[in-house]
C-alpha cells in the first residue's frame, strides 16, 4: 500500500512568492530531457517546482525519504508517480511484480511510457537523500532511454551522481542552482510585503536580504518572529538577520522555541509534540496516536497558524477525507529534539500506538519503524513473527536486519522462524561465514534451553546448513543434509525447497553424476521460475551450462549461457555478483574456441561487474590464459604478477586457484621453467577425487609439471586414471584435454605410434566440444604432429577441417607468441651480449624482423605477402635483404637462426 502524501506535491502555495524569472527559465523544460534543481535546504527548491506545475498538466510527483533507498520500494513508487504523469492507472501486472528488480520493472515502463502523445513530467524531490548506487545506475540508465516526450525534474541538495557533467556538455540539462534561488531584492520586498504588509521599509528588506545572502528560509523565520512580536517589535531585524545567518542547529532550535512553540499554549503544544513522533500523517493516525478527537481541524489550524506544517493537495491518490500532511524537515527535527525531554516517560506508549496505527492501515514497515523504538520487544516480536516473510521477500532488507537486530538472543530464540529467516537474510547477501555464526549460537540456545525443534523447522535450518556445506566445498555433507530436509518440509517452503534441490544437483555435479546433477538444477530452474526468485534461476542456469560443458556440448553450454544473459537483460541483474561468473563462462568457453577477442571483452567486463578486486581472480586468470595464447609472454608474466598478489593477500576456494595454476602450468611449458614447476609440486597437494571438471583441472596441472620434470611414469600414471575417469563419467571435455596432454607425454617419450592414437581421438572430440585453443596452446609439438597427419590422410573430412584450422591458428600463435619481433622485443634481444655480431653492425629493419618472424612460423612468400599487405616481389627483397645481414643462404638456416636468437631469450 502506498503513502499518498509521497506521490503529491507538498507545498500549498497560497502565500508563496511567484518566482517569476525562474519559472520563465523552468518553461523551457519541455527542451530538455533532464531538469536539475540544486541548492542546500531552505532555498525554495521544492516550493518553485509547485508554482510552475500548478497550471501544467501530465505531471508526476515522488517525494523521497530515507526508506526509498530500498530499490523496490524506489521502483514501486516510481512507477506510482510515472503512471500519475501519464494519467493512468498502475498496471496490475506492474503492482503485482514489486519482486521485480529495478532495472526490470523501469524496462517495462518505459515501454508503457513510450505510447503516451504529450509531453509529460515526472518529479523527484529531495534525490539528495538516495545512496543507493543500484538506484544512481538505474535512473541513468532511465535517462538515457526516457521518451523523447518526457522531461525528469530532479530536487536535490547535492549534485546527484548521474553523470551530469556529461547531461551537460551534451546541452540536455536545464539547471537551477543556490545562485538563481537566492531572493533577489524585488522577490524579498515582495515576500515581506505579503506578510507584513508595509511595517518594514523597502530599504530595510533589501539590508536584510543582503545580510542573509538572500536565504529564503531565514526570511521565512524573521518574517515569523515578526508577525508574532506585530507592532510590538524592538529587535532590528537586521540584527537577527545577522545572528540566524551564523548560526548552528543549536541557534535555530533556541529561535523556534522561543519565537514559535513558546508562542502557542499548551494543549497545542503537547497535541504538536505528539503528532511529531510520525513523519507524515491522516487523521486516522493522529487520532490514534494523541487521543484526540476532531484531529483533522486541529491539524487544519496548525497549517493556517504557520507552523510549519504542511498539507498535501488533493489529487487521484487521496480523498477529500483522506489528506496527509507532514512537518516541515526542520521543524520536525527541533521537535524531535523536544520530545526526548518533555515527553520522555510516554514516547514509548506513542510510538506503541503509531505502530498499531500504522498496522491497521496495512503499513508494515512503517510499523516496525515505530516498534523498534520500543524498549519492550514485544510489540516487535508479534509484528515480524506475523509479516516478517512479507517484509524480506519484498526486498526491505536493511529494514527487516534492523527489526531483527533490536531484538536480544534470548527472545529471538523463541521464534524459530526469526532465526531462520535472520540467517537467510544474510545468507542472501552472500555473508557466508555470518550464516555460520547464527546457526552456530542458535544450536547453543536450543541445547542451553532444552529446546527441541520439530521435523519441519529442523528441515529448514537444514537447507541453510547444507548450502553453507556446498560453500565450503563438502558436498556429502551437503547432499544428506538437503535430501534429508527434503523429506521433511513443509510445501510452503518453497524458498528451501528450491535452494534444496539446487544443493542437491550441484552435489551430484561435484561427484561426476552429471545427468542426475543436470536433471535437479533443471527442476531447480522450474520451480524458481514458478515462485519468481530471480537469483535462483539465475543460477540453475549457470549450473547446467557447466555441466553441459564438462559433457562436452560447448554450444549447447554457450546457447545456455545466452539463454542467462537474456534473462540477466530482462530483469537487469547485472549488479549481482553471478553476472560475473556468466560471463567468465562464456569467456571460457570462447577461448576453448579460439575466439579470443570476445573472450577478452567476457573477461574484462566481469571484472568490472565485481566491486571487490579479490573477487576479480577468475576474469584476471581468464586474461591471463587469453595473453599467453596470443603469444605476449611480456604480459603474460605481468598479469600472473597480479594473480599472485592477490593469491598472497587472500584465501581462495581450491577450484579458484586451480585455473590460476593452469595458466601457471601452460606458461612454465612455453618458458621451459623446470625449477618453478618443481617448487610449485612441493607446495600443492592431490586433490583428494578426480569425478569432477573442477579437480581434473590440477591433476592436470599436476601432469604437466610431472612432464616438465622429465618424471614421465608418474605423469602417465596420473593421465591414465584421468582419462579412464573421463570416460567413466562422461566427462567429455576433460577427456579431450586429458588426451591433448597425453599426447604431449608421448611424443616426448619417442612413442610417436600412441601419441599419434590420442591426438586422433582427441581431433575426433572436438567434433563435439569444439575445441581449438587446447591444441594450439601446445605450440610446436602438437603442429608438427598435426602436419604429418595431414600427409597421412587418416582423418575424416570434419576432422580434417578441423585439424587445418588448428594448424592454421598454431601459426598465428607461434607468430605473435615468438616470432612477432616487436620493438621492444628487438630491443632487448640487441642488449644481449650473446647475440651474433654481424646482427649489431647491420641490423634488421623493423618490416625485416617482420617477415623474419613470419619465415619461421612457416609463412610462405606469398602468404607473407598478404599478411603484411605489400606486393611479392617487395617481399622477396626484403627476404634477400635480411639473409645478406643475418648471414644465411636459405629458409631453414633462417629458421634454425630464429630458434637460436630465441633461445638467447629465454624461450623454449
Amino acid at each position: 500500500m502506498l503513502i499518498p502524501s509521497k506521490l503529491v506535491c507538498s507545498f500549498r502555495l497560497q502565500n508563496s512568492v511567484p518566482r517569476t524569472r525562474l519559472i520563465q527559465e523552468l518553461d523551457k523544460s519541455a527542451f530538455y530531457p533532464v531538469v536539475l534543481i540544486n541548492a542546500p535546504a531552505g532555498y525554495g527548491k521544492t516550493t518553485l517546482v509547485s508554482q510552475w506545475i500548478e497550471d501544467k498538466k501530465n505531471v508526476g510527483w515522488y517525494g523521497l525519504d530515507e526508506g526509498d533507498n530500498n530499490s523496490d520500494r524506489f521502483a514501486v513508487y516510481f512507477s506510482a508517480a510515472l503512471h500519475s504523469a501519464i494519467n493512468e492507472e498502475v498496471d496490475v501486472l506492474l503492482e503485482e511484480n514489486r519482486k521485480a528488480n529495478l532495472l526490470a520493472l523501469f524496462n517495462q515502463l518505459l515501454i508503457k511510457a513510450s505510447g503516451f502523445p504529450q509531453h509529460f513530467y515526472l518529479v523527484i524531490d529531495d534525490y539528495h537523500l538516495i545512496e543507493n548506487d543500484e538506484i544512481h545506475e538505474a535512473l541513468k540508465y532511465w535517462i538515457r532511454h526516457q521518451p523523447a516526450n518526457m522531461t525528469l525534474i530532479l530536487i536535490s541538495r547535492s549534485v546527484p551522481p548521474l553523470s551530469v557533467a556529461s547531461l551537460r556538455v551534451q546541452e540536455q540539462l536545464l539547471e537551477i542552482d543556490i545562485n538563481q534561488l537566492m531572493f533577489d531584492h524585488q522577490e524579498s520586498v515582495a515576500f515581506f510585503q505579503a506578510r507584513l504588509g508595509s511595517e518594514l521599509k523597502q530599504q530595510d528588506i533589501i539590508e536584510l536580504c543582503n545580510e542573509v545572502e538572500g536565504w529564503p528560509t531565514a526570511l521565512q523565520l524573521i518574517s515569523l518572529f515578526a508577525k508574532n512580536k506585530s507592532q510590538t517589535l524592538q529587535v532590528p531585524l537586521q540584527d537577527i538577520a545577522k545572528r540566524l545567518a551564523k548560526s548552528n542547529n543549536f541557534h535555530i532550535n533556541e529561535y523556534l522555541a522561543d519565537e514559535v512553540l513558546n508562542k502557542v499554549d499548551k494543549s497545542t503544544r503537547l497535541f504538536i509534540l505528539r503528532c511529531s513522533v510520525l513523519h507524515s500523517m491522516n487523521e486516522t493516525l493522529v487520532e490514534a496516536v494523541t487521543g484526540e478527537p476532531n484531529s483533522r481541524k486541529k491539524l487544519e489550524s496548525l497549517e493556517k497558524q504557520g507552523l510549519f506544517l504542511q498539507q498535501m493537495a488533493n489529487s487521484k491518490w487521496q480523498t477529500e477525507d483522506d489528506s496527509w500532511w507532514k512537518f516541515h524537515p526542520l521543524f520536525a527535527s527541533f521537535l524531535n529534539f523536544c520530545c526526548q525531554h518533555e515527553l520522555y516517560d510516554e514516547l514509548s506508549q506513542l510510538h506503541r500506538r503509531a505502530a498499531q496505527a500504522w498496522l491497521k492501515l496495512g503499513y508494515v514497515t512503517e510499523a516496525l519503524h515505530h516498534a523498534m523504538q520500543l524498549s519492550d520487544t514485544c510489540l516487535l516480536l508479534e509484528i515480524l513473527d506475523e509479516h516478517a516473510w512479507t517484509v524480506f521477500h519484498q526486498g526491505e532488507l536493511q529494514l527487516l536486519e534492523e527489526s531483527l537486530n533490536s531484538l536480544d538472543y534470548a527472545h529471538l530464540t523463541e521464534h524459530t522462524n526469526l532465526v531462520l529467516l535472520k540467517a537467510w537474510l544474510v545468507q542472501s547477501q552472500h555473508r557466508h561465514v555470518e550464516v555460520s555464526g547464527i546457526l552456530a549460537e542458535f544450536s547453543r540456545a536450543l541445547n542451553e534451553n532444552k529446546v527441541e525443534l520439530s521435523k519441519t523447522a529442523q528441515a529448514e535450518f537444514n537447507v541453510l546448513r547444507a548450502q553453507v556445506a556446498i560453500n565450503s566445498g563438502d558436498e556429502n555433507t551437503a547432499l544428506q543434509l538437503a535430501s534429508d530436509a527434503l523429506k521433511d518440509l513443509s510445501e510452503n517452503a518453497y524458498y528451501a525447497h528450491i535452494v534444496a534441490t539446487s544443493i542437491i544437483g550441484e552435489a551430484h555435479h561435484c561427484h561426476g553424476n552429471l545427468a542426475e546433477a543436470l536433471s535437479m538444477l533443471q527442476k531447480a530452474e522450474r520451480m524458481a521460475r514458478q515462485h519468481h526468485t530471480y537469483h535462483n534461476i539465475l543460477w540453475s542456469l549457470l549450473q547446467q551450462s557447466e555441466i553441459l560443458l564438462a559433457q562436452g556440448f560447448s554450444q549447447a553450454a554457450y546457447d545456455m549461457l545466452d539463454k542467462a544473459s537474456e534473462f540477466v537483460k530482462e530483469n537487469h541483474l547485472q549488479k549481482v555478483p553471478m553476472y560475473e561468473f556468466l560471463l567468465r563462462l562464456k569467456g571460457k568457453i570462447l577461448w576453448e574456441w579460439y575466439n579470443l577477442d570476445k573472450a577478452e571483452s567476457m573477461a574484462v567486463a566481469g571484472m568490472n561487474a565485481l566491486q571487490k578486486f579479490e573477487d576479480k581472480l577468475q576474469c584476471l586468470a581468464l586474461l591471463t590464459k587469453i595473453s599467453l595464447v596470443r603469444g605476449n609472454l611480456d604480459n603474460t608474466s605481468r598479469l600472473l604478477n597480479e594473480v599472485e598478489q592477490l593469491e598472497r593477500s587472500h584465501a581462495y576456494h581450491h577450484d579458484w586457484t586451480a585455473s590460476a595454476d593452469q595458466v601457471r602450468m601452460f606458461y612454465w611449458q612455453m618458458t621451459n621453467d623446470v625449477a618453478a614447476a618443481r617448487n610449485w609440486l612441493i607446495q600443492n597437494p592431490a586433490p583428494i577425487s578426480d569425478k569432477n571438471h573442477f579437480t581434473q583441472i590440477q591433476w592436470r596441472n599436476i601432469a604437466r609439471a610431472r612432464i616438465l620434470l622429465g618424471q614421465y611414469d608418474k605423469a602417465q600414471e596420473i593421465l591414465d586414471n584421468l582419462i579412464e575417469t573421463a570416460e567413466k563419467f562422461s566427462l567429455t571435455s576433460d577427456l579431450n584435454r586429458a588426451l591433448i596432454v597425453r599426447n604431449r607425454l608421448y611424443f616426448l617419450q619417442g612413442a610417436k605410434e600412441l601419441a599419434q592414437q590420442d591426438l586422433i581421438a582427441a581431433l575426433k572430440l572436438t567434433r563435439q566440444t569444439n575445441f581449438i585453443s587446447a591444441f594450439v596452446v601446445e605450440g610446436d609439438v602438437m603442429a608438427q604432429q598435426i602436419r604429418n597427419l595431414l600427409q597421412l590422410n587418416v582423418l575424416d573430412e570434419l576432422v580434417l577441417h578441423k585439424a587445418q584450422f588448428i594448424l592454421r591458428n598454431i601459426n598465428q600463435f607461434y607468430r605473435h607468441k615468438f616470432a612477432h619481433f616487436d620493438e621492444t622485443f628487438v630491443s632487448q634481444l640487441l642488449k644481449n651480449p650473446k647475440v651474433p655480431e654481424l646482427l649489431k653492425i647491420s641490423p634488421l629493419t623493423q618490416r625485416e624482423w617482420q617477415v623474419l618472424g613470419l619465415i619461421y612460423s612457416g609463412y610462405s612468400n606469398e602468404q607473407i605477402s598478404d599478411e603484411l599487405q605489400v606486393a611479392a616481389t617487395t617481399i622477396k627483397t626484403h627476404i634477400r635483404n635480411l639473409y645478406q645481414k643475418i648471414g644465411v643462404t636459405n629458409r631453414n638456416e633462417a629458421i634454425s637462426y630464429t630458434k637460436e636468437l630465441l633461445a638467447l631469450m629465454g624461450y623454449n
